[in-house]
């Protein structure tokens, strides 16, 4: 997200910065990043910890920096390994945090706004908000933070506030304390100028209990400071037209070539090749937020009850739904197949063949699945939750415009009912095609969804 908006805004003519973390290959993918010679130390607890700055501009009014601390980011994973998160977490974030706030405040030309990201730089907003008041940077930025997922915060013991650099007098329940532990996010929830998230309906699901995992008191008392915005489609990688990853092009005035792409997906996932049955698919990490173990029992009361239709299923994840799904593979080779892992060429070649997309999700802050089924002309089936609910149009909210199907309880009989009208829509082909079109012809882009974000920069800048 954060790599396609900027590279969005950068082309509509506005100069951006990106400051992230020099994880381990990111040298090797970009040969062209050079060292600036910019060394500096920040405090990590007793111990001052070295960095330095390197840099690349890949495109014009585009510039990203680089944090290096070998120590700290030259590592197999992000923010874990094998499912269990890095013990340092706390103190990693922190360097990356001060490291980037030590950037805006000596920068030549400095951002007029921050836009902070997650847990990981929620740290940002809390240090300029200190630097402000504690040593009179007043020409400090703006900052936003936008929250991708309120389920991830950063939580860790109270003895990782050292490492943050920051005086205990700030460590309180209007900052970063929380239920006796530190809470990056909340942090930064708390003292950030604005707050955003990534569908207007997320944005509304996580100031209430059901959904605010323990900070829906918080957003609520900055609920009139909290935006939501959808998550876009970067329109060059995910395209149907002179796709390597696909056997055929197509477009929204020509389908014959989605109809090829459906029967070479067939034929590589070992499925009967078969046009006339309906094909739905899922790209997705296994685990429970996503609804696997809902569609894995729909499957199977689907083929129970002597439905006609495929699955083609491509993810990785906690292994009892690894297992469950293989299982389920293997025990209908016929109807489902299964690859657990993560192909990003099979993805593309999964959205261009597949008739409907599934996405089941118990909660979903915007999903980029079913906006890829959009622009690929593979109808979604969605609960309408978060961006799910704001992305997709079903018939029975606009029977005039319909782009896909909606279903409301997170359970498999929903899901069945909505699968069923799957298998019914696919019935009739030209109402099926309809629903294509109409949504390939639906604007899903980033140069679309970054104006609003200018419109949000504008109202922070301004203090609106």
């Amino acid at each position: 997200m954060v790599g396609a908006l900027t590279q969005a805004l950068a082309r509509a003519g506005h100069p951006v910065q990106v400051v992230t973390p020099l994880y381990r290959g990111i040298r090797q993918r970009f040969p062209a990043i050079r060292s600036t010679g910019w060394r500096f130390e920040v405090r990590i607890g007793p111990e001052l910890v070295p960095g330095r700055f390197h840099r690349l501009d890949p495109e014009p009014n585009l510039t990203l920096w680089f944090v290096d601390q070998p120590g700290f980011f030259d590592r197999p994973g992000l923010y874990n390994e094998r499912l269990h998160d890095y013990p340092d977490n706390a103190a990693r974030f922190s360097f990356f945090s001060q490291a980037a706030t030590l950037l805006d405040r000596h920068l030549p030309n400095p951002p007029g706004i921050v836009h902070a990201h997650d847990w990981q730089s929620a740290l940002v907003p809390m240090r300029i908000q200190y630097e402000r008041v504690a040593t009179g940077w007043t020409s400090a930025p703006k900052t936003l933070l936008t929250v991708h997922n309120l389920a991830y915060q950063g939580s860790f013991p109270i003895c990782d506030w050292d490492s943050t650099g920051l005086p205990v007098q700030w460590l309180h329940l209007e900052s970063a304390l929380h239920h006796g532990q530190v809470n990056f996010l909340k942090g930064g929830i708390a003292l950030a100028d604005a707050l955003s998230t990534v569908s207007p309906t997320y944005a509304r699901e996580i100031c209430t209990p059901e959904f605010g995992c323990g900070l829906d008191g918080l957003l609520r008392r900055r609920e009139y400071e909290l935006t939501g915005i959808l998550n876009g489609v970067d329109y060059e990688e995910w395209n149907t037209v002179g796709n390597p990853a696909l056997v055929a092009s197509y477009d929204a005035d020509h389908l014959g070539g989605k109809r090829a792409n459906k029967a070479a997906l067939q034929e590589e996932l070992g499925l009967p090749v078969d046009g006339s049955i309906p094909l739905f698919a899922d790209v997705t990490r296994l685990a429970d937020q996503k609804g696997v173990d809902l569609l894995h029992d729909a499957v199977l009361d689907l083929l129970g009850s002597g439905e006609r239709f495929q699955l083609a299923l491509l993810g990785s994840g906690d292994p009892r739904l690894e297992a469950a799904i293989d299982r389920l593979a293997r025990t209908f080779p016929n109807a489902v197949a299964a690859r657990i892992g993560f192909d990003a060429a099979l993805a593309h070649r999964i959205e261009a063949g597949a008739d409907f997309f599934v996405m089941p999700s118990r909660f979903e802050p915007c999903g980029l699945n079913q906006l890829y089924s959009l622009r690929y002309g593979t109808i979604p089936i969605v609960r309408a939750t978060g961006g799910l609910a704001d992305s997709v149009i079903d018939p029975r909210e606009n029977p005039d415009r319909p782009t896909g199907i909606k279903f409301h309880e997170p359970t498999a009989p929903a899901l069945v009912n909505a699968m069923r009208k799957g298998i019914g829509l696919f019935q009739h082909p030209e109402v099926l095609d309809a629903f294509r079109r109409r949504g390939m012809r639906t604007d899903v882009s980033w140069t679309r969804q970054a104006t609003e974000y200018l419109d949000l920069y504008d109202e922070v800048y301004h203090g609106v």
